[in-house]
């Protein structure tokens, strides 16, 4: 009977990690849409960007404990004779990761607390609704992705 669970736990993990390195990197960085408290404080300021690039550097760090222990978690399970190996599943694991990230940061950032929105202004309620849409899609392709590796085998039960 193969044993899937220690490759998706250490998947769903790393991609944790790295949906909140996609998103810093992407929206908070790049496109500038967001700092992690800029619903709080405005980045306009000395004050607000001081606040906000130490938010930001909090998320990042917390973002490598998680890809960090993913990596662990993954070289552990190869260490396993026991369990199984799929680079379908695998990557459907990755995939749900990043669907759980947008989980987190959607409804309890943007919405629970409201340390901010995907991007400030007249539609981001649209812009934060669009965010949480990408969820349903990464979850429904990684579990999709999981389910047919493990037929791959012939094992569907773990």
């Amino acid at each position: 009977m193969s044993n899937y669970r220690p490759l998706i736990i250490a998947g769903l993990i790393l991609d944790i990690g790295q949906g909140g390195f996609f998103d810093g990197i992407v929206f908070h960085q790049l496109l500038q849409w967001h700092h992690m408290f800029s619903s709080i404080e405005t980045d306009r300021t000395i004050a607000g960007m001081e606040l906000n690039t130490v938010g930001d550097g909090l998320f990042h760090l917390f973002d490598l404990l998680l890809t960090l222990t993913g990596i662990f978690l993954l070289w552990q399970a190869g260490r396993q004779a026991e369990n199984s190996w799929s680079g379908q599943v695998f990557a459907g694991a990755l995939l749900m990761g990043a669907g759980l990230f947008n989980v987190v940061e959607g409804i309890i950032d943007h919405h629970i607390l409201g340390i901010h929105h995907l991007k400030l202004g007249a539609h981001q309620l649209l812009w934060d609704l669009g965010f949480l849409g990408s969820v349903g899609l990464l979850l429904a392709i990684g579990l999709f992705l999981i389910q047919a590796g493990k037929m791959e085998k012939g094992q569907l039960t773990q």
